[in-house]
């Protein structure tokens, strides 16, 4: 798979070529990829014809039960490499992870493998070794890029690493008030602070847990309202347009909160087994969609928009938006 890094000539070549050609910059992105299933949803991917791919966690499932020996995930990992497609080593990829490639179901900071699969993690996906996460905790990274002229800055968030005790259980978790409990915690938010500060047009957020939503039984950013509140209050505050994309869901939907827009994106190849897309949310735009989904944005510097949508496994339209770049 190609890395996102490039010499910094072929970028300006790259700036060039956006800003010459009228064709808007396109990103792919989805998640929850189970690499004991088939996997048809790439044929209809690469008819987009996408310039990068965004894997929004649960890349694997290779959860180990807690024991931390990681032999699940290994074989997970090794198994998916023979299955993702060729065309893909000729993208850009970016990826996070979420609880089936961390390791553990729902796990969290005291999940005993995790420095181990974070070795995986970067292995699997070719990250060269001068990268920071080699020698950091946790797989949290940005990078800035020009896409047809317009300045992106993509934040991927670890919402594993170091992220507190749920409370309560599987499908009944209850709110952690604790103002100590934390998702990123705090050298993340220490990088975080600064690194959103970089100048740009367009930011990409990457989170593997659903940061708006608040009304379904699952794990989201509001078991831990101090951290939402915080997140937030940082977005709203920006004046760059910012864009938030989560998966872990198998359903996907589009919430809006204030300017700040969110598209869940799940699942790739495992949907719900809740067929039911009947699912209320104060934030979300139209309705929960419960089979295979990615989703694609649409860059375009001429007209300073972003367009962005949620396909199914046909490539048809589920739903969309069309936002102005500030």
């Amino acid at each position: 798979m190609k890395s996102y890094y490039r010499p910094a000539l072929f970028l300006l070549l790259i700036s060039i070529s956006n800003a010459v050609y009228s064709d808007p910059f396109k990103i792919a992105f989805g998640s929850c990829l189970d690499q004991d299933l088939p996997q048809p949803i790439w044929s209809t991917i690469q008819k987009d014809e996408v310039n990068a791919f965004i894997f929004l966690g649960d890349n694997v499932y290779g959860d180990d039960n807690s024991s931390g020996e990681l032999n699940i995930l290994q074989k997970a990992y090794s198994k998916q490499k023979l299955k993702l497609p060729s065309w893909l080593s000729e993208k850009d990829i970016y990826s996070i992870w979420d609880d089936h490639d961390y390791g553990e179901n729902d796990g969290g900071n005291s999940y005993k493998g995790k420095k181990e699969s974070q070795e995986l993690f970067l292995n699997f996906w070719g990250i060269p070794n001068g990268d920071q996460r080699h020698t950091q905790e946790g797989v949290y990274f940005d990078h800035e890029f020009m896409a047809d002229g317009v300045r992106v800055h993509l934040i991927g968030l670890d919402t594993r690493y170091f992220r507190s005790e749920l409370d309560g259980g599987f499908r009944s978790y209850k709110v952690n008030d604790n103002d100590q409990a934390t998702i990123l915690g705090t050298n993340q938010w220490s990088w975080l602070n600064k690194t959103i500060k970089k100048d740009a047009d367009l930011i990409i957020l990457m989170t593997s847990i659903q940061l708006l939503a608040t009304n379904h039984a699952y794990e989201k950013w509001s078991l831990f309202p101090s951290e939402r509140k915080k997140m937030l209050k940082l977005i709203d505050g920006l004046d760059t347009t910012t864009i938030i994309l989560s998966g872990d869901r198998h359903r996907a939907g589009i919430y809006k909160y204030n300017n700040i827009y969110e598209i869940t994106a799940s699942a790739l190849n495992k949907p719900s087994s809740r067929k039911s897309s009947k699912e209320t949310d104060p934030l979300l735009l139209h309705e929960m969609y419960v089979k295979e989904n990615y989703g694609l944005m649409l860059i375009d510097g001429g007209s300073r928009k972003v367009k962005f949508s949620l396909k199914d496994i046909e490539g048809n339209i589920i739903n969309t938006k069309t936002i102005e770049i500030k």
